[in-house]
């Protein structure tokens, strides 16, 4: 490659946030579905589950917590804001702290304005910071890993809870016990992406293997309900037992197709998703 274009976007000086509460997982995620076919197009969709929300984000009170966040380069978000609060209360959401409304004139202004303070903050800064203590409790062997998926509206319910029951009865059995944890990443019309996290105690040289086991119980679990197997973490080889389950035999000659036209020497992560012996 010896030439590019790249395109720039000006940074963000409206910004809005907003961190709603709720009682119910049930409520909070029919206000992410209304969010999310509203039009509205939030910078910030993320809802994070009762015991997500205590951990990464301070919420002491056994709610769940749902962050809103718009910002622009070009007009106030008050308005889109102020539309999808009302969509929160519709649902039986309440935002403790208020919504936070942020016009800078600068970047630089910006940049400390909206969305640093109260559990929409303090669930930033853990964002931020969690690999580090995701290496201090691997050092230790606990085992903590996450996956995720995608589905549709309609279906997550039972995936949820089918997905929950097998993680529980799967860190039980291998590690004698396990905590598991969800949030959405990603809300779209059509459905959201759930994002789990598993916490459990390894037995030391034998964590890897453990969370084998964990993973393909998981990954059953997802299948059966419904889910993709993957979402953003791509297939690779971990995925791939499940995703040719699911993969139309077409598509994957079409694939295959594709790979052989275009790297015809298998030069680009050989014998992942495509394998050597396919055409």
């Amino acid at each position: 490659i010896t030439e590019a274009w790249m395109r720039l976007q000006d940074r963000p000086v409206h910004k809005a946030s907003a961190g709603a509460r709720f009682v119910d997982l049930d409520d909070a995620v029919a206000a992410c579905r209304a969010v999310g076919q509203s039009g509205l197009f939030p910078t910030n969709c993320r809802l994070l589950d009762a015991g997500e929300a205590a951990t990464a984000a301070g919420v002491d009170d056994g709610s769940h917590l749902l962050i809103l966040g718009f910002e622009s380069a070009d007009h106030p978000v008050g308005p889109w804001i102020d539309r999808a609060v009302e969509l929160v209360a519709d649902h039986g959401g309440t935002i403790p702290g208020g919504v936070a409304v942020s016009d800078a004139t600068t970047t630089d202004a910006a940049e400390g304005a909206a969305g640093r303070d109260g559990a929409v903050g303090a669930w930033r800064s853990s964002f931020l910071r969690a690999p580090y203590g995701r290496d201090a409790l691997v050092r230790m062997s606990v085992i903590v890993e996450t996956f995720e998926t995608a589905c549709t509206w309609d279906a997550f319910p039972a995936l949820h809870a089918g997905v929950t029951e097998a993680v529980l009865d799967a860190t039980r059995r291998i590690c004698g016990d396990g905590w598991i944890t969800c949030r959405f990443t990603h809300v779209y019309p059509d459905g959201p992406a759930p994002y789990f996290s598993v916490f459990a105690p390894g037995r030391p040289g034998s964590e890897v293997a453990m969370w084998d086991e964990i993973k393909a119980a998981a990954a059953d679990a997802i299948a059966a309900h419904g889910g993709t197997i993957t979402h953003h973490h791509a297939v690779g080889r971990d995925h791939d037992p499940w995703y040719r389950r699911q993969r139309p035999e077409p598509v994957g000659r079409a694939l295959a197709a594709a790979k052989a036209a275009l790297d015809p020497a298998g030069v680009l992560n050989p014998g992942v998703i495509v394998p050597r012996s396919d055409p």
